[in-house]
C-alpha cells in the first residue's frame, strides 16, 4: 500500500468519506474487468472503468489535487475507449475539464445509526444473485427512469460479487424496489456504501427505501464497518436518510471534457 493508499483513521469525516467513496468505485471497477473495466490508482487519482460507453460509470477520485496528472489519467482511459471524467473534494480550485455539477455526500457512523420503524405488512427483502439479473435490473431502471439494457450491462457483474450485497424489495411476493451496497477496507477504512436505493412510483412513500437502506447497513455495520456513506439525489432521499443518523458532508465537484 503507498502513502496515497494508506489508510487514515485521523481524517475528517469529509475527507474519510470520500476516500470511501473512491474505495467503493474501484471495486466496481475490479469486478468489471472481463468487460473492459478496470481499475488502478495513480498519482493523485484513483481510476476505475466500466468498460460501459457511459461517461457517469467511468470515472476517477481525485485524492491530492497536488499531485493529480493529467496525462497519466488520460493515457489509462485510452485504450479503454470510454468517455470519462472525475471527481474534486467540493470546491477545490481545478484547472482541468468542464464542471458539470455538485454530487452530494452524507456520512453515517455506526454508533449513531437509527433503525428505521417496521417495515410495511408483507414487505420481504431478499438478496439478488445472479440468476435475477434481468428482474433487477428492470425494477431500478423504472424506480430511476433509465433504459433496461443499459441497467442490465451496469447491474450484472455486481450480482453475487464478493463485497457487495445487491437486494430486491418484494411487497406481497410483488417486485417493487432495489439497493447495492459495497463493503470497503481501503484508504477510507471500514466502510459501507450505498447506492441505487430504488423504489417503483406505485410502491413510495410506504417505508420501503427506508427498509432497504436498513438491509445494507445491516450487513456492512455487522461485517465490521464503522462508516456509511451515500450521494442522495433529492431532497426527499435526503430527509429519508438523515431519519437514519446520515448527515451532509462536504459533496464531490463532477468535471468532464478533460482531454480536450
Amino acid at each position: 500500500m503507498t502513502a496515497d493508499e494508506a489508510i487514515r483513521p485521523d481524517l475528517p469525516v469529509d475527507a474519510r468519506v470520500w476516500a470511501a467513496h473512491a474505495d467503493a468505485w474501484q471495486a466496481m471497477g475490479r469486478i468489471r474487468v472481463a468487460g473492459g473495466g478496470g481499475a488502478a490508482r495513480l498519482p493523485g487519482c484513483a481510476v476505475m472503468a466500466s468498460g460501459l460507453p457511459y461517461p457517469q460509470w467511468n470515472n476517477g477520485d481525485v485524492t491530492d489535487p497536488a499531485t493529480f496528472d493529467l496525462a497519466q489519467v488520460s493515457a489509462w482511459y485510452a485504450p479503454r475507449g470510454v468517455p470519462w471524467g472525475v471527481r474534486v473534494p467540493a470546491g477545490t480550485a481545478w484547472p482541468y475539464g468542464r464542471w458539470l455539477f455538485r454530487k452530494r455526500c452524507m456520512a453515517l457512523v455506526s454508533s449513531a445509526y437509527e433503525r428505521p420503524a417496521a417495515p410495511p405488512s408483507g414487505l420481504v427483502i431478499a438478496p439478488a444473485g445472479p440468476g435475477k439479473a434481468e428482474l433487477f435490473a428492470t425494477v431500478d431502471a423504472e424506480a430511476f427512469g433509465d433504459p433496461v439494457e443499459q441497467n442490465l450491462a451496469w447491474v450484472r457483474p455486481q450480482l453475487g460479487a464478493d463485497g457487495f450485497r445487491s437486494v430486491l424489495a418484494l411487497l406481497g411476493g410483488e417486485p417493487v424496489g432495489v439497493a447495492t451496497g459495497i463493503r470497503t477496507s481501503g484508504p477510507g477504512g471500514e466502510s459501507v456504501g450505498v447506492f441505487g436505493v430504488g423504489v417503483l412510483p406505485r410502491a413510495r412513500r410506504r417505508g420501503i427505501g427506508a427498509a432497504l437502506t436498513a438491509d445494507i447497513l445491516d450487513w456492512g455495520f455487522g461485517d465490521g464497518a464503522t462508516l456509511a456513506h451515500l450521494n442522495p439525489e433529492t431532497e426527499e432521499a435526503a430527509r429519508l436518510y438523515a431519519r437514519l443518523g446520515f448527515t451532509e458532508v462536504a459533496g464531490l465537484d463532477i468535471y468532464v471534457d478533460l482531454d480536450r
